[in-house]
């Protein structure tokens, strides 16, 4: 592989990070911490979920050590820990903590060329030896599934939809725009005949 095709890995897995952390603002504490599913799906949980993603992907998978701890990412801890954040995590201290394991996977990704090897501890043992260059895109993968979550979620909270800042990727922001197509796809969806 290229030193350009680490770029663009690169490239896409910053954006999916930005995106993210984009659903975050302007929003109260409760409502990134409120669940909004069924499951308890929330915004501060998918950061959460991800910190812990990268850690074990690209720090344990090519043992490579996070000098700091992770507490929801423990051996003992409520293996649904990294899915919410508790009264006593503050938001800076998530986002703080997820921009120090990105650091590190950055880290990982600059220095390991893309054909390195290394294992994932919980895959099964016929597909756990890895490559770095399959590590990233999978984390890619993951992550851009929980950006889309996000952004489902985010619409609920407020109506805020996009897919970055600056570049919403959305034919329209007014509000009639919206509804009329709503009531399109709802009578559309009433009358549909099996």
């Amino acid at each position: 592989m290229t030193e350009s095709a680490k770029e663009d890995l690169q490239r896409y897995l910053q954006a999916g990070r930005t995106a993210l952390l984009w659903k975050l603002d302007g929003l109260s504490e409760y409502d990134m911490r409120r669940p909004m599913t069924p499951t308890g799906t929330n915004l501060l949980g998918l950061i959460k979920h991800l910190t812990a993603v990268e850690l074990g992907y690209f720090g344990w998978t090519f043992d490579r050590p996070f000098h700091g701890a992770v507490p929801w990412a423990e051996e003992d801890e409520d293996p649904h820990a990294d899915l919410w954040a508790k009264a006593d995590e503050s938001t800076e201290y998530i986002v703080g903590l997820y921009r120090q394991i990105w650091e590190h996977s950055d880290r990982t990704i600059a220095e390991l060329p893309l054909d390195a090897t290394g294992v994932v501890p919980h895959w099964p043992r016929e597909r756990a030896t890895v490559t770095l260059h399959r590590i990233v895109v999978h984390v890619i993968a993951d992550m851009d599934r929980h950006a889309g979550h996000a952004d489902i979620l985010r619409e609920l909270i407020d109506g805020s939809v996009g897919l970055t800042l600056g570049n919403e990727n959305m034919p329209s922001d007014e509000t009639a725009f919206w509804a009329d197509h709503r009531a399109r796809v709802e009578e559309h969806a009433r009358r549909f005949q099996p």
